[in-house]
């Protein structure tokens, strides 16, 4: 099991990768750690916080892909009919773009501080973006 820190802002996060469920997505994923961005609150799909990447490409389609991530679940989404992008649920999601409902690959899960999650994503949503880290542990 892989293990990885998660930084949002102020927040730290520790998590694991779904190698088993989403091998693909997470080979992709750890061939770019550290990977740094910055993170914002989602438009559409309800409570959830989200990288947006254009027309970035890991070269990964989909595996073990959901549309309802469990709060500490992030999940990717590959691109195609919308913008290639990266989604934290921190409460209830129904992952969506301006396109109707998408589906993403659960990659990551958050294993510590969930009780944090509601907190970051209420300080994304009223405070603006934040920094974004995602790091071997």
């Amino acid at each position: 099991m892989t293990k990885i820190r998660i930084i949002a802002g102020p927040y730290t996060f520790m998590g694991k990768l779904e190698e088993e469920a989403a091998p693909k997505t997470c080979k992709a994923f750890l061939d770019r750690l550290p990977f740094e961005s910055q993170v914002v609150h989602v438009r559409w799909s309800g409570e959830g916080v989200w990288i947006p990447l254009g027309d970035y490409d890991f070269g990964v389609t989909y595996e073990n892909h959901t549309s309802f991530p469990a709060p500490g679940q992030f999940i990717l989404y590959p691109g195609g009919i919308s913008e290639t992008e990266i989604l934290l649920a921190y409460g209830g999601v129904r992952f969506a773009s301006k396109v109707g409902q998408l589906a993403g690959n659960h990659f990551i899960t958050i294993t510590d501080d969930l009780d944090k999650l509601a907190e970051m994503g209420r300080s994304v949503l009223w405070s603006g973006a934040q920094k974004f880290r995602i790091e071997l542990a």
